[in-house]
């Protein structure tokens, strides 16, 4: 009766610790932020996302130096549409080009790799760090990424990624607040009204935009 005992308490505490191991999870559906955009040979790029896995829609806002200038980039992907718009409120422009419909929710892929859990900070008081999960696996066309989500609330922090279309990019986020204050963020401004959809032979991913906007030397004329 003792070995059986012993047994079943081994049984429960295997059981309790394979149900305490890191899962995959879903970021929340509407969120908005800020972000940083890196990528290689490039210097970052800072600004604000808005976020919305349901309508499959992202607008992503950031500041950069042009002619020793203020250039304040803005991007609207709407995947569900196949389109995204670049704004240039400097130059007061828009285009409007293809985009690649494979939306890419934050959420860690029932196929991703746990690489291991930590503390972002400090584990030893209450408030002086948050627990992360860091998740890698494999992207279409032979792409690699890993990324990092907090362990409650699955909270995007960082995503980095490598495709040989793309090269390396890393998205640091932070701030992160539920919901969208502004619904109009997803919405083409007055300007984009008259903009005709450029012809070109392959749509952009999301990747691909997103690098564009930390390439600030390569900024539209």
């Amino acid at each position: 009766m003792n070995v059986v005992g012993v047994l079943s308490c081994l049984s429960l505490l295997l059981a309790a610790a394979a149900s305490q191991e890191p899962k995959p999870c879903v970021a929340p559906a509407l969120m908005s932020g800020g972000l940083t955009v890196m990528t290689v040979g490039a210097i970052s790029s800072t600004g604000t996302v808005s976020y919305d896995a349901i309508g499959q829609r992202m607008r992503v806002k950031t500041m950069g130096l042009e002619a020793n200038q203020t250039a304040i980039l803005d991007t609207l992907m709407l995947f569900n549409k196949k389109v995204y718009y670049e704004i240039n409120w400097s130059k007061f422009t828009c285009k409007k080009k293809k985009l690649d419909t494979d939306f890419i929710p934050m959420q860690v892929p029932s196929d991703a790799k746990l690489m291991g859990q930590v503390f972002m900070g400090s584990s030893s008081f209450w408030g002086m760090g948050v627990l992360t999960n860091t998740w890698y696996g494999y992207l279409p066309g032979n792409g690699v990424y890993s990324s990092v989500f907090t362990e409650i609330g699955c909270v995007p922090m960082t995503f980095s990624s490598y495709t040989p279309e793309s090269d390396w990019i890393t998205v640091s986020t932070f701030n992160w607040v539920l919901g969208n204050s502004n619904p109009m963020d997803f919405f083409p401004p007055f300007i984009c009204a008259k903009a005709q959809l450029e012809e070109t032979e392959t749509p952009a991913n999301m990747f691909a935009v997103l690098k564009s906007l930390a390439l600030r030397d390569k900024m539209e004329e």
